[in-house]
């Protein structure tokens, strides 16, 4: 599962933090993650774009929220960021889920393609977690968010847990 923080909604948006955490879609089993907090500045050096609207989005959420985009401590170059991430998916990388592959995958594809560097997954194994809500969306409105919102790592997990579920039931109804 990916989920990434964004200053802008465009397809060339800056990034703030990106993470990725591995599971296993029938047991629920969660394996290793990543996370990364990107300069701000190495972004709009290699012409991604902050919105101003997006900033303004980002200081209407909670405090905890707001440290993806106000604090400055731990953050890595964007290149950096994205070649860390690619190792993360070099090896038992399946599929790669996103709660919108049209937004994150889309997102770090064209990230990528600023830096010069290769996507780390092909487009055909992207996997989009709002098709599979689809099919069950109570399990994922009942599902208690733990963590941080608008926390890579926290949406992450949330999303894993409820895909799982709406897996499972999607699963057992169908024998």
């Amino acid at each position: 599962m990916i989920d990434i923080e964004t200053l802008a909604t465009s397809n060339d948006a800056a990034l703030v933090s990106i993470a990725a955490v591995r599971f296993d879609l029938e047991t629920g089993i969660v394996g290793d993650s990543v996370y990364f907090k990107i300069d701000k500045q190495s972004c709009i050096d290699y012409g991604l774009r902050v919105d101003a609207d997006t900033v303004d989005w980002w200081m209407k959420q909670g405090k905890e929220a707001q440290e993806q985009f106000l604090t400055t401590e731990d953050r890595v170059e964007l290149h950096q960021a994205l070649q860390d991430f690619f190792l993360f998916f070099e090896y038992d990388t399946d599929f790669v889920w996103a709660n919108g592959i049209n937004f994150d995958c889309e997102i770090l594809r064209n990230a990528y393609k600023a830096i010069d560097f290769p996507l780390p997954w092909n487009h055909f194994n992207e996997r989009d977690v709002r098709t599979l809500v689809h099919f069950a969306p109570d399990i994922k409105k009942e599902e208690p968010f733990v963590g941080t919102k608008h926390h890579p790592i926290s949406d992450c997990m949330h999303q894993i847990k409820y895909c799982c579920k709406i897996y499972k039931k999607l699963k057992f109804d169908e024998k």
